[in-house]
């Protein structure tokens, strides 16, 4: 079997939150895959990686200002015909529903669980990203 290498959009405005996002995913999150990282802390940054690399998957703050990761979810789905698969992770369980109207791929609670984390990231990068 071949590692699979995916490579994962982090965005915040708070590096210390990308470093979290990070860590919670680790390179390896399952024997299969391995994890590059791009980061971005603004929108514009976003769009500019979207456009520069192939992405497997968008992990986005939800609380990052002034754009939020669930607005960038949106914008991206909007603008792109084959956007990159997005989680956002959001700071309370009931904004899974916004979420939701923003057509994420999934979501994740702040503080990170890296077990949780590990494998909501494997499953979408297994189901959602291009082989």
């Amino acid at each position: 079997m071949t590692d699979r290498l995916c490579t994962v959009l982090l965005y915040s405005d708070d590096p210390h939150v990308r470093d979290r996002m990070r860590l919670a995913v680790g390179t390896r999150p399952a024997t299969d895959l391995r994890v590059e990282f791009v980061e971005a802390s603004t929108y514009a940054e976003c769009v500019r990686l979207v456009d520069d690399y192939q992405i497997d998957l968008m992990l986005l703050d939800g609380e990052a200002t002034p754009g939020g990761g669930i607005g960038i979810a949106r914008q991206i789905k909007d603008d792109y015909e084959t956007a990159p698969p997005t989680c956002v992770v959001i700071a309370r369980a009931a904004d899974r529903w916004l979420a939701s109207y923003a057509e994420v791929d999934g979501t994740l609670v702040h503080p990170l669980d890296p077990v949780t984390t590990t494998a909501t990231v494997t499953e979408l990068l297994r189901t959602h990203a291009p082989a």
